[in-house]
């Protein structure tokens, strides 16, 4: 489906932010020309200009705009299965991370694989989200830990968005653990692997974010810091793990740093929340790791509505903490275990989920956005968060293309 065409008999969850829930416009209709959507509104106002395009009759099915996936790991090598039993057996994810497990684990296997081994064991995991009308994703580096690697797994995350037609935006993850090779010499590790690493994804063109992870596992905030300031004289953007399993102050230093999120948060406080509200920073809510690794610090939600932080929802997907492909799935998760409403997680995997990659031209249905939609067989937008293992895509359009 290409050119100039109009989608009707729709009804529109447009997520535009207006005063009715999801935006929503019961018998809508969407002129789309080329890859931008040239109007979009009640059917009755189709304007005389796009009412004699061709018209697709979508039979009263629910039109949201395609789903962004804004914080995933899904380029790694091998699994990490064993720390599964691992947890189950009674470790923690930090006595796991501490027994040479966790993120340093799946350096070794990202380190072995080739270039074309990262992409092809990708793409099934790419192609998953695909199939839930997944339109934009994000992947991080952050498992190779030395030049090479980080900038192989960055080559990989740039051809999957050439094999599928889906917007990837890459993340550069240097700061997320410290290699074997450099164990109890993080700081000499920051100044001698990352920065460099940094510096040559760069100059690739390899990277259109930066990220670190801020835990008492991982890097201090002053750590992390560093990495920021070379990211923000590379004029690259900042995003940041915080506050997953303790609170380190990383928030609070990311929001200095105007973040385009911070992600985790389930130890953020108030002050945290009213420090990204400032900012403008979205909080990324992350609920498959808190599933996976069996938390119980949730995060503060409410916090996050008063103080008007956007909150989006990802998957997270990694092979440790939160081995999860489904967007549908992780909404319900937001709503069942943190109290999020069907709205605020719909907005969490669309309008709020670009904000977060700020991306100002996706998220919403409205004239001027690309013409990024997902068509399902459901009655009402709540449903999408509502059943559990179940996809009821009928199509996604991508750039104006079914």
């Amino acid at each position: 489906m290409t050119g100039n065409y109009v989608l009707t008999g729709a009804r529109l969850a447009t997520m535009a932010g207006t005063d009715v829930p999801y935006g929503l416009i019961e018998d809508g209709a969407v002129a789309v020309s080329d890859s931008k959507i040239a109007w979009a509104g009640p059917h009755a106002e189709l304007p005389a200009d796009n009412s004699a395009w061709e018209q697709r009759d979508l039979g009263g099915r629910l039109v949201t705009p395609g789903f962004i996936d804004c914080h995933t790991h899904i380029v790694f090598g091998g699994n990490r299965a064993m720390e599964f039993e691992m947890r189950l057996n009674g470790a923690s994810y930090e006595e796991v991370a501490r027994a040479g497990g966790g993120i340093v684990s799946t350096m070794s296997a990202t380190r072995a694989a080739s270039l074309e081994e990262l992409v092809q064991d990708a793409l099934p995991r790419l192609d998953t989200l695909i199939a839930e009308g997944v339109t934009a994703v994000e992947v991080k580096s952050g498992y190779g830990l030395d030049r090479e690697t980080e900038l192989n797994m960055l080559r990989a995350a740039r051809r999957l968005g050439e094999l599928r037609p889906v917007a990837v935006k890459t993340t550069f993850l240097g700061a997320h653990a410290t290699p074997a090779e450099y164990k109890g010499r993080d700081d000499e590790y920051i100044d001698e692997v990352c920065i460099p690493a940094l510096h040559a994804a760069h100059a690739e063109g390899l990277v259109d974010a930066v990220d670190g992870f801020c835990e008492n596992i991982a890097f201090s905030p002053e750590q992390i810091e560093r990495v920021f300031k070379v990211a923000q004289e590379l004029g690259l953007p900042v995003k940041l793990h915080a506050e997953q399993l303790s609170h380190q102050g990383g928030t609070a230093m990311a929001a200095q740093y105007s973040a385009l999120s911070v992600d985790h948060v389930e130890y953020a406080t108030e002050e945290d929340a009213k420090a990204m509200a400032a900012s403008g920073s979205v909080a990324v809510i992350l609920p498959g790791a808190f599933y996976t690794i069996r938390e119980t610090q949730a995060p503060p939600i409410e916090h996050f509505r008063t103080h008007g932080v956007p909150m989006a929802l990802a998957t997270d997907c990694n092979p440790g903490s939160s081995p999860l492909t489904s967007l549908l799935l992780t909404m319900n998760m937001g709503c069942t275990l943190f109290r999020m409403t069907p709205e605020e997680a719909l907005a969490g995997v669309t309008r709020n989920a670009a904000r977060a990659l700020g991306l100002t031209d996706r998220g919403q249905i409205s004239a001027g956005m690309r013409a990024d939609l997902a068509v399902w067989d459901v009655q009402t937008p709540g449903e999408l968060a509502y059943r559990i293992g179940f996809n009821p895509l009928h199509s996604r359009i991508y750039e104006g293309n079914q």
